[in-house]
């Protein structure tokens, strides 16, 4: 394969492949951060939250196997061979998660609605993404590294699987089964949840997807010819990697981060195209406008300074159990929760 179509495109094709999966679980299992944290706090169901947990414990359990048959690396994964700072984890969370309210979406929820033919998506998806780079290598930049310097892990992986080995004397691979196998066991033990098929579904799909891309990128690693970093999906720099590759594809290679955005696109655009849901719609209040627009910069921001957004910290990270996972996830739950608060009570007069 490599061979036949070259190891960028072959890189893209598997991250396309993933990415349409989660597309499709965005729209038709409704698969979505914001979502979920909204029917947890206003709107009396778990279920989301709980569809969202399955796909973590999916994600760990299937990461985890691969580990212990030696087919991938953990210790290469991306999000373990950085040393875990507690600060950019937690601020930028925070702001990822307060971006992510106003926005009314994360950068995975906004592909998978423009997928839809919500251009409101369009502009957040552009937003999202010129802020990321801007911060990631642009004129924001220099202030984030001397703000937040990430540095390279030193000795055994920041990964609690590693820590809990070194304690334990366990295997790696077997703790994150465990885990793993805990995590899906409390997610399935509410009976509502469980009959609910579709989300049941959905859920695991999504965590494959995940657990498809460390496959992937792994293979890239071990018969490419080139250097591939041990990944998996993540919507925030690769969306300013898109955008970049939209304007400059002569001279720019394609990646698996492009593939992924594309792939949840296509896979979105399938999804809403079967559902008959598929429809064009746009802004038509200025001051709403005005807001996704604030948020979308924020998320942009905040997820390149977290290393991830929802998907990329929320699940990929988590799936090999860095330490910058459960943080930076819990840090964009809190800012998700001030920004709807705000948005709830302390805005209706005051609106952004």
């Amino acid at each position: 394969m490599i061979e036949l179509l070259g190891q960028p495109l072959t890189a893209a094709v598997l991250g396309g492949l993933g990415g349409v999966l989660l597309g499709l679980a965005a729209r038709l299992g409704r698969f979505c951060t914001m979502g979920a944290i909204e029917d947890l706090l206003y709107g009396g169901s778990s279920h989301r939250m709980r569809m969202w947990g399955l796909a973590i414990g999916v994600a760990m359990l299937g990461s985890f196997t691969l580990g212990g048959l030696g087919l991938i690396n953990i210790d290469r994964a991306f999000h373990l061979t950085i040393a875990f700072s507690w600060a950019p984890a937690i601020f930028g969370g925070l702001i990822f998660g307060y971006g992510m309210a106003l926005a009314g979406t994360c950068g995975f929820g906004a592909l998978a609605r423009l997928g839809g033919g919500d251009l409101r998506a369009f502009v957040i998806v552009v937003v999202m993404g010129l802020a990321a780079f801007a911060v990631l290598s642009g004129p924001l930049a220099p202030a984030r590294v001397f703000l937040f310097p990430r540095q390279l892990s030193v000795g055994p992986p920041d990964g609690i699987a590693h820590t809990l080995s070194a304690l334990t004397g366990g295997s790696v691979p077997m703790i994150g089964v465990a885990l793993g196998l805990v995590i899906c066991a409390l997610m399935l033990s509410a009976r509502s949840f469980r009959s609910d098929f579709r989300m049941v579904f959905w859920g695991i799909i999504a965590g494959l997807a995940i657990v498809s891309g460390w496959a992937g990128t792994a293979w890239l690693a071990q018969t490419g010819f080139g250097a591939q970093t041990l990944m998996s999906h993540s919507y925030a720099a690769p969306v300013g990697e898109t955008l970049l590759y939209a304007m400059q594809g002569s001279v720019r290679p394609l990646s698996f981060g492009i593939g992924s955005v594309s792939g949840v696109w296509v896979g979105a655009f399938l999804g809403s195209l079967w559902q008959g849901h598929f429809r064009w719609e746009a802004c038509e209040d200025p001051r709403e406008l005005r807001r996704q627009i604030f948020g979308a910069g924020l998320m942009g921001a905040g997820a390149v300074i977290a290393m991830g957004c929802t998907i990329g910290q929320g699940i990929s990270a988590i799936s090999v159990l860095a330490f910058s996972g459960p943080v930076t996830l819990a840090s964009i739950f809190a800012g998700a929760a001030i920004g709807l608060r705000q948005l709830i009570v302390g805005f209706r007069n005051n609106p952004i």
